[in-house]
């Protein structure tokens, strides 16, 4: 469950191109998902950017980047040419980096933050 000072979706979701305001909904609901992800974050400190190029082409390419304060850009890409894959790519792919950088930091998987006694 969400609280007032986390991260969510829908707070930190903007679009940069290819996607109109009426989806804005759908979109929300596709990526539901990232809430439990962006949960141990606060909120305020991340941005999502959507953008499709060449929408409903061959060549449509969406991207997904996040930025989180003090943490690196993360990216997802997808060059699914059905939009509602590509959305689901991009979100699964973030899922994934999020759940990696997370485990990355954890004092078992990081030697500068394990205690040594």
């Amino acid at each position: 469950m969400n609280t007032p000072d986390t991260a969510t979706v829908e707070e930190a979701l903007r679009f940069s191109g290819g996607i109109a305001a009426d989806e804005r909904t759908h979109i929300l609901t596709l990526f539901s998902a990232l809430d439990a992800r962006l949960r141990s974050y606060r909120s305020g400190t991340v941005e999502l950017d959507l953008s499709i190029k060449d929408r409903d082409t061959q060549g449509q390419y969406t991207t997904l980047e996040v930025w989180i304060t003090g943490k690196q850009r993360l990216v997802a890409t997808s060059r699914h040419t059905t939009t509602d894959q590509a959305l689901a790519e991009v979100r699964d792919d973030l899922i994934r980096q999020l759940t990696d950088a997370k485990n990355r930091s954890e004092p078992r998987n990081n030697k500068q933050l394990r205690r040594t006694d």
